[in-house]
């Protein structure tokens, strides 16, 4: 890490009092504030901070080098840099890869977010493992730590917050895929299906896999009835990934629930968190949460281990399934539940993300089961 007379230095203040001094990037002249959590995948910073789901939160990364790969114009999750801020060991202003177009500080200036570098990160994941994900504020404007403390503590907290509202679509439109470098081949086969996706924080490679897998996705804003989303006549209906608490968002889980058993349905994430509530079970915020792109997920219907790229805070008590719902895939970590499928209708979910971006590929599967779902 260099630092020098440009480095400006910075402050993270957590709610529990504690502080860090270090230094700031991306824009200096902002303040960052969010629910402060970590991610420990090794790479893919560019998608896990254009990720809807990570809106109000400033993410730590366990992996100490962050940027030497720079940003571009493809690797993007949406079209804004979601997350609040970022935290790392050390951040490269240098960077090497053909495909980068400018620095990971230069973007986060454009787009008026503020990193903290230069801190001891892995003193911060184990407190945020021991204590749980709490409020921060990254500060490169206010000296007086006591002060950000305060403020911190202030902040709302993640519990009972809706925040669909900030990153879901303004109307609908159909989604198009464009040739993009590296783009999996298309697993298209015969006749193509009409998906409606609800978007409560949709990622771009959700679109990508659900066209690959020959789906012409048309995609509605969060608070779409479903009359109008059942008059367009899908061939199968899909719920996205999101941030927030999930039982906050009580209008999606009124329309999934008039949605159940009209069509086949498919849910990922906060999607999955939605359809669980839909039928009864109860939703619960995890300490710490799950983050990362190398989480081990046993598929209880064929025994196989998946290695899984995760996102969430919030999970699916799996005490509170009512009957008609069945387990099918379990967390290996901490034995959540990290899937379920109904007995008798079309429906299934998980917590994780098979699309990946970053991450392996292992559950690419579950939207190939979508599309049998829709044929069958």
């Amino acid at each position: 890490m260099k630092i020098g007379k440009e480095k400006k230095k910075a402050i993270l203040a957590l709610e529990n009092g504690m502080t860090f001094q270090g230094y700031a990037f991306g824009n200096t002249e902002v303040e960052s504030c969010g629910e402060v959590v970590f991610n420990t995948a090794m790479t893919g910073y560019q998608e896990i901070m254009t990720d809807p789901s990570y809106k109000g939160q400033i993410m730590c990364f366990t992996y100490p080098h962050i940027g030497n790969y720079g940003v571009n114009q493809v690797d993007v999750e949406s079209g804004a840099l979601q997350a609040e801020g970022i935290i790392v060991r050390e951040y490269s202003d240098t960077y090497s890869n053909f495909r980068a177009t400018e620095s990971l500080g230069k973007w986060m200036e454009d787009s008026g977010k503020l990193g903290i570098e230069g801190i001891d990160t892995r003193m911060l994941v184990r407190i945020l493992r021991s204590e749980g994900a709490m409020r921060g504020i990254i500060s490169a404007t206010e000296t007086d730590a006591s002060v950000l403390v305060e403020r911190a503590r202030a902040l709302d907290s993640m519990e009972g917050l809706d925040l669909t509202a900030g990153v879901t679509c303004d109307k609908k439109y159909s989604w198009v895929t464009t040739e993009e470098p590296f783009e999996l081949p298309s697993t298209a086969k015969g006749k193509r299906f009409k998906v409606a996706a609800y978007d409560f924080g949709i990622k771009r490679n959700i679109l990508r896999r659900l066209a690959s897998y020959g789906c012409d996705v048309t995609v509605y804003p969060a608070r779409t009835s479903a009359a109008e989303v059942l008059e367009s006549n899908p061939d199968g209906i899909f719920l996205s990934n999101g941030p927030g608490d999930p039982a906050a968002t009580i209008y999606a889980i009124e329309t999934i629930k008039q949605l159940a058993g009209k069509k086949p349905i498919f849910g990922i994430c906060l999607g999955h968190q939605l359809l669980g509530l839909a039928f009864g079970a109860q939703t619960y915020k995890l300490k710490f949460g799950h983050r990362g792109a190398n989480h081990p997920v046993k598929n209880l219907q064929t025994g196989i281990i998946e290695i899984s790229s995760q996102n969430h805070g919030f999970g699916v008590d799996i005490n509170t399934l009512p009957p008609e719902l069945e387990p099918t895939h379990i967390n290996l970590n901490d034995n959540t539940l990290s899937g379920f499928r109904h007995r008798e209708m079309p429906i299934f979910s998980v917590q994780y993300h098979p699309e990946a971006s970053p991450g392996p590929h292992d559950s690419d599967y579950l939207f190939r089961q979508f599309v049998e779902m829709m044929r069958e």
